[in-house]
C-alpha cells in the first residue's frame, strides 16, 4: 500500500495531466468558434458603428455598406432625421467589437475613402439586409453595388408592406406625382429638389411607388417623404 507521502507526486502528476487535457479542449473550442468567410469574403472586426450605414473597422478604416443609406444623425438643426438613430444604435447593437465577413464592392472606395462593402453575419445575411428588415435603411443603388442592391431590394418591398419604422411615416408624404432618375435611380418631388431633365424622368404616383421601384429620395427631399406629422 502506498504511503501518503509517495501518493502527492502521483497527484500531482494527475492534476497537471488533466491541466493539460483542458488546455486542449479549450484550444479546440476556440477553433470551432473561430468564423471562417466564405472565398472572395475576409475577416474583418468592427470597432465602432459610426452611424446607421457606416462603421470603423479596427484597422482604423471606414466602411461604408455599399446598397443601403440610412437617414442622417447628425443635421444642421442638430436633431436627427426620422429613425437615425434608431438605425445607429442598431448598427451598433449588430456589429460594435465583433468579427464578420466583408464582401468589397466592385468599386472599392467612395469619394471620401471610405471601404464599399457588406458585412456578412456566419447564417450568410448581411447586416444591411437586417437595417432594411427592420425599416431603419433604404436600398440605394450605388455605382458598383447593383449585387447588394438586387438582394436588398425584395426585402424592401417587404418591409413597405409591414409598414416598418420609416415606412410607416409615408401616410404623411407629400402627394404625388414624383419624379425619378432612371440613370442614377433617385427620385424627387418639385417642391423640394427641380430638375431640367424632368421630361425624361419617371413619373410616380406617391414615395411608396418609388420605393417599391428601388428608388431613393435624394438628400433634400428625405423631410418631405418621411413627416412624422404633416405640416399644419
Amino acid at each position: 500500500m502506498l504511503t501518503f507521502r509517495r501518493k502527492i507526486p502521483i497527484l500531482i502528476v494527475s492534476i497537471l495531466l488533466l491541466l493539460v487535457v483542458s488546455c486542449k479542449k479549450g484550444d479546440k473550442s476556440e477553433a470551432k468558434s473561430e468564423i471562417l468567410c466564405p472565398p472572395g469574403m475576409e475577416l474583418v472586426e468592427v470597432k465602432r458603428a459610426v452611424d446607421g450605414d457606416t462603421v470603423e473597422l479596427t484597422t482604423g478604416e471606414k466602411l461604408r455598406y455599399a446598397g443601403i443609406n440610412t437617414l442622417e444623425l447628425h443635421t444642421e438643426t442638430g436633431a436627427p432625421e426620422p429613425f437615425a438613430k434608431e438605425a445607429y444604435l442598431k448598427n451598433k447593437e449588430l456589429v460594435e467589437g465583433k468579427k464578420l465577413c466583408l464582401l468589397r464592392a466592385p468599386r472599392t472606395k467612395d469619394r471620401y475613402e471610405r471601404i464599399l462593402g457588406e458585412l456578412y453575419f456566419p447564417n450568410g445575411t448581411s447586416v444591411s439586409e437586417s437595417l432594411v428588415k427592420e425599416g431603419l435603411a433604404l436600398c440605394c443603388w450605388y455605382e458598383g453595388s447593383g449585387q447588394f442592391f438586387e438582394k436588398c431590394l425584395p426585402i424592401q418591398r417587404e418591409a413597405l408592406k409591414a409598414k416598418a419604422r420609416l415606412f410607416s411615416l409615408l401616410d404623411n408624404a407629400y402627394p404625388g406625382p414624383y419624379y425619378g432618375n432612371p440613370k442614377s435611380k433617385r427620385f424627387h418631388h418639385p417642391v423640394c429638389s427641380k430638375d431640367v431633365n424632368i421630361k425624361k424622368m419617371r413619373s410616380f404616383n406617391s414615395a411608396e411607388e418609388a420605393l417599391f421601384e428601388g428608388y431613393c429620395p435624394v438628400r433634400t427631399c428625405t423631410t418631405y417623404v418621411f413627416r412624422e406629422k404633416p405640416s399644419q
